[in-house]
């Protein structure tokens, strides 16, 4: 069976912050309707090479193509427009506003409306406001929390700040969708409820993570690409990566991984949090 066409790629990205390098030539690509999962010790680059991509540092060589085009410096707010959306590593909602308000922030790329049809309250305004309530409402009945709607985000339990924050990326209908660290925070149940989730986005969007969840990443991910001082040092499918001796010594510290009989899935973590 053919692969589905590579919607985005990172190409030989170099990023210095000082005397340190975050990242050394990195080659990354996602093909559409796949999960990749980006993996590594603390510190290995994985959270740099997602804010390279959102614009939030800028490497000093490489580049980033967004279906077979070239760009760089694509500022954050621009993002949705592309077709890119990200989850932070906690939850990012705004506390004024209430679950509803939240998600439909995320839909903004679909409101038609300025800024001043929108504060004089014309009808094409109110009609924008609708449609990104339905928008938003739709998402957050298919992620079973449409009751919580007209709640605060401090009243919810954790995991249910994060599925909203999940809701609010899934509404802007990305055609990738990069999750930080989505399984923080969440118990064995929660983590695999997360990963039912997931598996469910792979026809309409390509997801790329990073996670330090191994039991998560070996059961979603179609490949993974382990990172180490800012290197890639494994890539491939999870099986093949959880066995490579470099990736057991990087995560083992194990001479070669002799003995370590790969990466256990069953181990809520791997004593990476970033």
């Amino acid at each position: 069976m053919a692969r589905a066409p590579v919607v985005f790629a990172a190409r030989e990205l170099t990023v210095h912050f000082g005397g340190i390098t975050a990242l050394d030539s990195v080659s990354v690509e996602i093909a559409s309707g796949e999960v990749l999962g980006i993996i590594g010790p603390n510190g290995a680059g994985k959270t740099t090479l997602f804010n390279v991509i959102c614009g939030f540092v800028r490497p000093q060589a490489g580049s980033l193509e967004w279906k077979g085009l070239r760009f760089t410096g694509t500022r954050t707010d621009r993002l949705a427009g592309r077709g890119i959306a990200r989850t932070l590593q906690g939850v990012g909602l705004f506390p004024g506003l209430n679950v509803l308000e939240n998600v439909m922030v995320g839909a903004q790329r679909f409101r038609g409306t300025g800024f001043f049809s929108a504060l004089l309250a014309l009808p094409r305004s109110d009609r924008d406001e609708q449609t990104l309530r339905e928008r938003s409402l739709d998402v957050l009945r298919k992620l079973e929390c449409e009751h919580l709607a007209e709640r605060m985000p401090g009243t919810l339990a954790y995991p249910m700040q994060k599925r909203v924050a999940l809701a609010r990326a899934l509404v802007g209908e990305p055609e990738l969708l990069l999750l930080d660290e989505p399984a923080g925070g969440l118990d064995s149940g929660e983590v695999e409820d997360l990963g039912k989730q997931i598996r469910r986005l792979r026809g309409s969007m390509a997801v790329m993570l990073v996670e330090h969840r191994m039991d998560l990443v070996m059961s979603i991910c179609d490949r993974v690409v382990v990172l180490d001082f800012g290197r890639v040092i494994a890539s491939g499918d999870p099986t093949t990566v959880g066995h490579d001796p470099k990736v057991l010594e990087a995560y083992l510290g194990r001479e070669n991984g002799e003995g370590a009989g790969g990466l256990d899935a069953s181990k809520e973590d791997q004593g990476e949090p970033r």
